[in-house]
């Protein structure tokens, strides 16, 4: 994460030099939830199986909508729920096969998707309140300032070997971590964090696509389905911005009269 970071600080100086304690705060909080997420979801991948890792990290999508109602006593409307449910049984088809356990091993993957639906409604929150860019940023130093410190404690720190693994290295901290991560609370400052959830979940659609793009992989007939579920999700779920639209236009309307 030191990486991605050192790649887009340059980039974004000038919002980093303007930066005041509320927003160091939150980049903190959400750094440390990052770490928290990526931390667990890697010690999960070496005591269960890339299927099972793969739908429990999805259940994500799951757990927003629940701590929504926990914390904020905010229950999802009807199309939430259906994206949501849709979502989910997409997620199960893609991800999915003979390997595919359920036991206290998995616990981590369940673990990081809870985490990581908190990042989400933190983020939502913290990027409404201060300047979302600045905030992706600082969520991504301190988050690898925390995997840094943790991994002088656990394992030894090493270079990459070889030109493959630099290769590999630079590609997953430009295109996953300085692009996705910086951005995250940017686009979330538009939407809710029930819709982030659930567009979090073309994950596995896009592994599928890239894989066979890249690697030759066959996806079989109940990925294809998979795929559909997650989009007609994602497509129902957006209803739901649209009935809100116009509620808040009608709205306008009438308070205009």
């Amino acid at each position: 994460m030191e990486l991605p970071f050192l790649l887009t600080a340059p980039i974004f100086y000038k919002k980093l030099c303007n930066i005041d304690k509320k927003t160091l705060l939150y980049g903190t909080i959400l750094g440390l939830a990052l770490f928290c997420v990526l931390s667990t979801l890697m010690f999960g991948l070496k005591t269960t199986s890339a299927s099972s890792a793969g739908f429990l990290a999805g259940t994500t999508v799951v757990f927003v909508p629940l701590l929504q109602i926990i914390i904020h006593r905010k229950r999802p409307t009807l199309p939430i729920t259906a994206g949501v449910i849709l979502t989910i049984v997409g997620i199960a088809l893609l991800t999915i096969d003979s390997t595919f356990q359920l036991d206290t091993k998995s616990l981590l993957c369940v673990l990081a998707a809870f985490i990581y639906a908190g990042q989400i409604l933190l983020t939502s929150h913290f990027s409404k309140m201060v300047d979302p860019l600045a905030l992706g940023v600082l969520q991504l130093e301190f988050a690898g300032i925390f995997g840094l410190l943790f991994s002088f404690i656990f394992e030894q720190p090493r270079l990459p070997n070889n030109s493959v693994e630099w290769i590999a290295v630079l590609s997953l901290s430009v295109i996953c971590s300085a692009f996705g991560f910086v951005l995250q609370p940017v686009a979330q400052k538009y939407t809710t964090p029930e819709r982030t959830g659930i567009l979090f979940s073309l994950e596995p659609v896009f592994s599928a696509i890239f894989g066979f793009a890249f690697l030759d992989e066959i996806l079989k007939i109940q990925g294809y389905f998979g795929a559909i579920f997650v989009l007609a999700g994602i497509i129902i779920s957006d209803i739901d911005k649209k009935v809100s639209l116009k509620t808040n236009y009608q709205r306008g309307i009438l308070n205009k009269r």
